[in-house]
C-alpha cells in the first residue's frame, strides 16, 4: 500500500505540472471523464459537474491523501493498495477509472486494479469537516510531531500508558499520520526499539530517538521516490528505489545489515512486522 513517501513523491511530480508549468499559464480543467466508477466508494456526481472549468491552485498532501486545490473545490484522492495517478501516455489500460483533462491538452489518469482507492470532492471552506481528514494526527515531518505530543498520544484520557505495542500505535493515524507498515518497521530499527515494546517501558529519550528515526527514514524514502514492493508507480511510470535500502522490512530470515544476526517477523494487528532481535531492544 502506498504510504506517505510514495504519496509525497507523487505530489512533487504533479505539482510543477499543474501549478507552474513551462508555459507559465494557469492550468484549467477541461473535463473529467469517468471510465469505471467501481472504486471503494462511489465517485461523487458533483465532481464531474463542478470541476469543469476549474483553475488549479495547488497540489497538497495530508497523510496519505493527495489533494488538488482548485478555485471550484478540492479533489481528494487515496491510492488504496494499487492506485496511481499517471501522466497520459497515450495508453488505455483495463483498470483506468477516470481521466482528468486540461485545456492545454494534457491529462492525468487514475488507475487502480484492486479498486481500494477512491476520490472525493468538497468545497475548500468545508475541509475542517471533511470526514477523511477530520480525525488525523500530526504530520511526522512537521514541528507538531514532538516528544510532548507523542508522550500524550501514547496515554489514555486518565494519563495511563496504553497497552498496545508501539509498532501498532505508530500506524494509528490519530497518533501520527502516514508512517505506515513499511516505515514503522524501518524507523523502529533505526531507533533500536523492538516493535513489541509497550508505552509503559518507553522513556522520553526513547521517543525523541524514535521521532528522529521516523523523520530520517521518511525523508530518505521521499528522496528515493518511495518503495515499490508490488504495484506502486510514480506519475511518470517509474518505480521507487527505497526498497533497496530497507534494513528489516520483508527481510525475515536474512542477516541484519548491521550485526549479521538473523531477522525475525511477526504479524501484529494484521500486518507483518520485521525486526532484529539483537539490534532492537
Amino acid at each position: 500500500m502506498p504510504e506517505l513517501p510514495e504519496v509525497e513523491s507523487l505530489r512533487r511530480e504533479i505539482q510543477p505540472l499543474l501549478v507552474s508549468p513551462p508555459q507559465k499559464q494557469a492550468v484549467i480543467v477541461k473535463r473529467l471523464r469517468l471510465y469505471r466508477p467501481d472504486l471503494r466508494f462511489p465517485i461523487p456526481r458533483a465532481l464531474v459537474r463542478e470541476i469543469q472549468g476549474a483553475r488549479i491552485l495547488s497540489v497538497r498532501r495530508r497523510s496519505k491523501y493527495l489533494l488538488i486545490d482548485t478555485d471550484h473545490g478540492v479533489l481528494l484522492s487515496h491510492l488504496g493498495m494499487t492506485g496511481s495517478w499517471r501522466v497520459d501516455d497515450g495508453q488505455s489500460l483495463k483498470h483506468d477509472h477516470l481521466r482528468l483533462e486540461f485545456e492545454d491538452g494534457r491529462a492525468l489518469i487514475f488507475h487502480d486494479p484492486r479498486r481500494f482507492g477512491f476520490v472525493d470532492w468538497y468545497p475548500a471552506e468545508k475541509e475542517a469537516q471533511q470526514s477523511f481528514l477530520a480525525h488525523l494526527g500530526p504530520e511526522p515531518l512537521s514541528e507538531d510531531f514532538n516528544v510532548d505530543r507523542l508522550w500524550q498520544a501514547l496515554r489514555t484520557r486518565q494519563g495511563q500508558p496504553r497497552k498496545v505495542p508501539i509498532k501498532v500505535l505508530l500506524m494509528d493515524a490519530r497518533v501520527v499520520v502516514g508512517v505506515g507498515n513499511i516505515y514503522a518497521s524501518e524507523a523502529l530499527f533505526r531507533a533500536a526499539l523492538r516493535p513489541t515494546r509497550r508505552p509503559r517501558s518507553l522513556k522520553r529519550e526513547d521517543l525523541q530517538r524514535l521521532i528522529e528515526a521516523i523523520r530520517q527514514v521518511l525523508s530518505e524514502a521521499i528522496d528515493s521516490g518511495g518503495s515499490t514492493i508490488r504495484d506502486y508507480r510514480g506519475a511518470d511510470g517509474r518505480v521507487g528505489e527505497y526498497q533497496e535500502r530497507h534494513f528489516v522490512y520483508d527481510r525475515a530470515g536474512q542477516p541484519c545489515r548491521v550485526c549479521r544476526n538473523r531477522l525475525v517477523s511477526r504479524v501484529m494487528a494484521g500486518r507483518s512486522t520485521f525486526w532484529c532481535p539483537k539490534c532492537q531492544h
